[in-house]
């Protein structure tokens, strides 16, 4: 497909990187020549220099030819100038980025009204999955599929646990709960494993089962699995105030830790019932005057991220909290696990699994499409959901029969809001949603889980 991208900063280079990689024809645009110049030296690209809301700036971009426009600049307003241009120059499917808390209530009204294809917020999804694993601590991280019918929950495997040295099918008997451990990582190694794989204390295990499931799978085997009480965020941003707001929604505590002093007269304007303290969070004494030790949650979202980490590390020194780090810029993932900083998140990596599963549902077959992506295990390994529709070559076919690629799990199957837990002789039917698991990268029909 032929895509453009206008707007070449953190989430636009990282878009940029996910769309080369799959295989696209990709043309960027952003008004710094040194930018441009950086990211075509890295990536097979075109590049443009200008305002991507200029026609003749999308023209030279090849505009008329282009499948889709994608516009990530730092202005809410300009992105959706750019979309509004583009479908008039080219009638081509456009994405903006609207991340302005004003917008975030007639976001709806605004994607109907532009003709837009999507909408994505990168601060307000971070905010939601920061919200999501707060329900669960105990999570490293949790997604959703089938609109909240189905969880994907990734935790580690604690020392002396009732499933250390255990195999899958042994703890599927001593463990009566219906859940599905669809992915392991142990030290660099990732695997999807079978009945015979054994369970080791210190891995970080990936199940799926629907969210009562999951929690009573996640009690028996004595992981806490009840919601935070109360939570400390450092750094008074757009991610915070949508977190803010989520979390008072569920009835969790909220005192938020900012330096800048207009700021801090702004959030408690716009969150009444949250505590905004006016402070330094670099400076420990005001951490400990403020109480983290006794905190559930410490979530830091700064934006520099060598502050996050140092604080990050700092809770856990002193506290018990559930802790959350927030990564916009450094890239050097292994060293950053070596940390233990709790849960990361990492916006960019957010918004470019939105782009790629709208994407991949614009190529697909009449048999299927993508309704959900996750990159799961640093990009290891992706969980994919898809919906089946007539003409799919998996109807009906029995599971033990089909010749699925290696390293490939259905791991769950949506049959009318009934969630099943495939076996050998289990049947995909038109309508249903499957959830797959797979090392395989770029998948974008449910015909690709099968040998050719």
């Amino acid at each position: 497909m032929r895509i453009i991208i206008v707007g070449c900063g953190k989430v636009g280079s990282t878009i940029t990187e996910q769309l080369v990689k799959e295989g696209h024809d990709v043309a960027v645009i952003d008004r710094d020549p040194g930018v441009i110049q950086d990211i075509t030296n890295n990536f097979d690209v075109m590049g443009v220099v200008g305002n991507g809301a200029s026609y003749s700036i999308q023209k030279e971009a090849g505009i008329e030819d282009a499948h889709l426009l994608i516009a990530v600049t730092g202005s809410d307003e300009q992105n959706l100038l750019c979309c509004l241009f583009a479908k008039k120059a080219g009638n081509c499917n456009t994405i903006a980025r609207v991340r302005n808390p004003l917008y975030n209530h007639e976001i709806r009204f605004i994607q109907e009204e532009l003709g837009l294809s999507m909408t994505i917020n990168p601060e307000y999804a971070a905010a939601t999955e920061i919200a999501r694993i707060l329900r669960f601590p105990s999570a490293i991280k949790i997604d959703t599929f089938s609109k909240g019918r189905v969880e994907l929950i990734k935790f580690l495997v604690p020392e002396n646990s009732p499933i250390d040295n255990c195999s899958l099918i042994d703890i599927s008997h001593k463990i009566k709960t219906d859940v599905l451990v669809c992915a392991v990582e142990r030290k660099d190694e990732v695997v999807i494993p079978n009945g015979s794989f054994v369970i080791k204390a210190g891995d970080t295990i990936s199940i799926v089962a629907s969210p009562t499931k999951a929690r009573d799978f996640i009690k028996e085997i004595g992981v806490r699995a009840h919601q935070v009480g109360n939570a400390m965020i450092v750094g008074g941003g757009t991610m915070a105030y949508y977190l803010a707001e989520q979390l008072l929604s569920m009835g969790i505590h909220v005192k938020i830790i900012e330096r800048d002093e207009e700021r801090c007269e702004q959030l408690s304007e716009l969150l009444p019932k949250a505590m905004i303290i006016h402070g330094d969070a670099t400076n420990q004494n005001i951490l400990l005057e403020e109480g983290i030790q006794n905190s559930e949650a410490f979530v830091s979202l700064t934006g520099i991220d060598e502050g996050n980490i140092f604080l990050s590390l700092f809770a856990q020194s002193c506290s018990k909290a559930k802790v959350i780090t927030k990564i916009n810029r450094i890239s050097f993932g292994d060293i950053i696990n070596d940390f233990q900083l709790g849960s990361l998140i990492y916006p960019k990596f957010i918004t470019s699994e939105y782009i790629t599963r709208y994407v991949r549902a614009m190529q697909n077959s009449l048999g299927s499409n993508v309704e959900t992506l996750y990159h799961l295990i640093e990009n290891k390994v992706e969980a994919l959901e898809f919906h089946i529709h007539e003409g799919a070559p998996v109807v009906d076919i029995a599971l033990e029969d089909l010749p699925i690629r290696d390293n490939t799990l259905i791991a769950c199957i949506n049959h009318a809001g009934t969630i099943i837990r495939p076996n050998g002789k289990t049947k995909i039917s038109v309508g249903d949603t499957v959830i797959i698991i797979t090392t395989h990268k770029g998948l974008g029909d449910i015909k690709d889980i099968l040998q050719k």
